[in-house]
């Protein structure tokens, strides 16, 4: 179930953000980008409608994923 970025509490979801970003490992070149920016950056893309955050009942756990990735994961 995709869960409306608006409805989740700032520090809830600056956390999730941090988490993904953490866990992502993602390489951003020659130059390095603070935290802070790529949280904006997440954040950026959440409100455009590029990812998502959905929520797993059976794992009781939340995820950022593109729109292609939960139509997968959701199709299954």
């Amino acid at each position: 179930m995709i869960i409306p970025v608006e409805q989740i509490n700032t520090d809830t979801l600056d956390s999730l953000i941090e988490s993904f970003i953490t866990r992502e490992g993602t390489d951003y070149g020659v130059n390095e980008i603070t935290l802070e920016d790529k949280v904006r950056q997440i954040k950026k893309q959440l409100r455009a409608g590029d990812i998502v955050v959905v929520y797993d009942a059976a794992s009781e756990s939340a995820n950022i994923m593109s729109k292609a990735q939960y139509t997968e994961w959701a199709s299954t």
